[in-house]
């Protein structure tokens, strides 16, 4: 059996041009950005393909540091 649920990427690990994993997280009731787990090691590909998906944080992104 296999769930899936909505979230939203909001983080990754390595450059924006070519992420080695992506950090995830969902709203959560008070409207604050919870992280809630990563993908796999994503091949260089993969990487590729979702690094045109991507964009810098904006400032006042929830997650600093």
């Amino acid at each position: 059996m296999r769930e899936t649920a909505e979230g939203v990427t909001s983080a990754v690990t390595g450059p924006l041009a070519g992420p080695r994993t992506l950090l995830l997280g969902r709203y959560d009731a008070a409207d604050r950005l919870a992280y809630v787990g990563r993908t796999t090691t994503l091949p260089r590909a993969a990487g590729a393909a979702v690094a045109a998906l991507l964009t810098p944080a904006a400032p006042g992104h929830p997650w600093t540091g």
